[in-house]
């Protein structure tokens, strides 16, 4: 199993720098950061100093969206980081959250999203595609390689990243609400003829760890993940309907929700997120002891998860990776013998 970090670009940049390469002495694979413009700084600027002062973790948004973002800019973008660090980039997109609801938009289609996948993975692999009526291709990439990973929740949208994606990002780390939505990818791979085992499956969520006298804190200081998940499952409610063939945890928990102010998207001092029992936040999150984080990561490991990436948006970042570092990721990895 790989491993990465999720971090906010707050300022200064250089704190997120910092977070990067400390994720990266602790072992971590990836480093992902938010990608919403009007909420916090620009994320492709600070990838390029990222990679600078790194030399292994691979780079990406979690997760950028097809509207507000010229398509063949967001390939250019990581052509170009990976043409200057040798393919170290990696792009997750979706339909859109906060970076165009903060813009009074909506999330875009899935279609779009579609599209720009493909657009995105053609331009980024040094190959030709077809946009607008006309072929289109970077005449001075040479050697970049790039990968999208679709993220989702929805029937569709699951069924999007399927046929469509290169990887799968689902951000929550309930073991059976994963379970469920990796089968429907695999399901819609096979059925495209796509190799399912060629797709990655990544699951992000908050962990915090800490003692079992700690919960509360720890609760408190994810609880905001609940609220932001429950936007996409309110958009999924009210297209399908509660009746919809979809886990019922997710349909059940947003009833209580009335409402959602981005000015606090995705910090721990949320204070419209209420509505979110503590059984969600003990599911969606990994809250606990190492022994406690490791037993649910080999629960997931089991159904597929190639990939966990750990939200750091609390009060106990560093401590988090280095923990994770010596005391988590080493039962998750593939053992070798020195001598057998």
């Amino acid at each position: 199993m790989d491993f990465g970090v999720v971090i906010q670009t707050n300022p200064p940049a250089w704190r997120t720098v910092g977070l990067a390469k400390q994720a990266e002495e602790h072992g971590f694979d990836y480093v992902w950061t938010f990608d919403s413009h009007l909420l916090w700084q620009e994320p492709y600027v600070i990838y390029s100093q990222i990679l600078a002062e790194t030399r292994r973790v691979v780079v990406g948004p979690m997760v950028t969206n097809p509207a507000t973002r010229d398509w063949t800019v967001t390939a250019s973008v990581f052509a170009t980081l990976n043409e200057m660090y040798g393919n170290r980039t990696v792009v997750g997109i979706g339909r859109g959250d906060s970076a165009v609801r903060t813009l009074n938009g909506k999330p875009t289609t899935l279609k779009e999203v579609r599209d720009a996948t493909h657009v995105i993975r053609e331009l980024g692999n040094c190959r030709p595609v077809e946009h607008n009526g006309s072929t289109l291709q970077f005449p001075w990439a040479r050697s970049s390689q790039l990968e999208v990973w679709i993220a989702a929740y929805g029937p569709l949208a699951l069924k999007t990243a399927g046929e469509a994606g290169d990887g799968f990002i689902l951000q929550l780390a309930d073991v059976d609400v994963a379970k469920w939505m990796i089968t429907q990818v695999r399901k819609a791979a096979a059925d495209a003829g796509r190799d399912p085992d060629a797709l990655t499956f990544c699951v992000a969520a908050p962990a915090y760890v800490g003692s079992e006298d700690q919960i509360d804190h720890m609760r408190a200081q994810t609880r905001w993940f609940g609220g932001m998940v429950g936007n996409h499952i309110a958009d999924i409610v009210s297209k399908y309907g509660e009746d919809a063939d979809f886990p019922t945890v997710l349909v059940d928990y947003i009833k209580g929700r009335t409402g959602y102010d981005y000015n606090t998207h995705g910090k721990a001092d949320n204070d419209h997120v209420d509505f979110v029992p503590d059984e969600i936040v003990d599911r969606f999150c990994i809250l606990g002891t190492p022994e406690q984080h490791i037993a649910k990561l080999e629960e997931l490991k089991a159904i597929g998860v190639d990939q966990f990436s750990v939200y750091l948006q609390h009060d106990n970042k560093e401590e988090t990776m280095r923990v994770y570092g010596e005391s988590i990721m080493p039962h998750l990895r593939d053992h070798i013998t020195a001598k057998a």
